[in-house]
């Protein structure tokens, strides 16, 4: 069993907290070091109150379901044999509401490319395969509810 950390900071720097008009953004540090810029998405919360530039937490959350797909699916190809070169994926998360009426991402579709290297290369079938494998294994995969799409394999 293990714990994760994350540390979300934000310091209110205007004088109209309570009309809603301050900026959303703020810093996310994590334990290893890393410190990423967040704010709400433009699409949510227009600017000058949020930023694009920053990662919003719809985009984290696609990020993290891309990342450790990815992560097992690299695990498992080692499993079975085949070096992988690289692996690049255009995840997709889409937003919808729920019966309540509520947003939240209902279906994340990962894109994946991989490109081989060494004398073995998977078949296509296998590739299949070793995304089922690793979408079975993905710790994000099993704790959502969101549907997740391997498109292209």
């Amino acid at each position: 069993m293990s714990t994760h950390f994350a540390t979300i900071r934000w310091q209110n720097t205007g004088p109209h907290f309570l009309k809603r008009l301050y900026s959303r953004e703020h810093t996310i540090h994590f334990d290893g070091g890393a410190v990423v810029h967040g704010s709400p998405s433009p699409l949510i919360v227009p600017a000058p109150w949020s930023n694009a530039s920053a990662v919003d937490p719809e985009e984290a959350f696609v990020a993290s379901v891309a990342s450790c797909h990815m992560l097992w699916f690299l695990h498992v190809a080692i499993d079975a044999g085949f070096e992988a070169a690289n692996y690049e994926d255009q995840a997709v998360g889409v937003m919808t509401k729920n019966e309540q009426g509520k947003l939240w991402i209902s279906r994340v579709s990962l894109h994946p490319h991989i490109k081989w290297r060494g004398e073995k290369h998977p078949t296509i079938s296998q590739v299949e395969r070793l995304h089922r494998q690793a979408h079975d294994e993905c710790f994000i995969a099993n704790s959502i509810k969101t549907e997740i799409t391997i498109c292209n394999p």
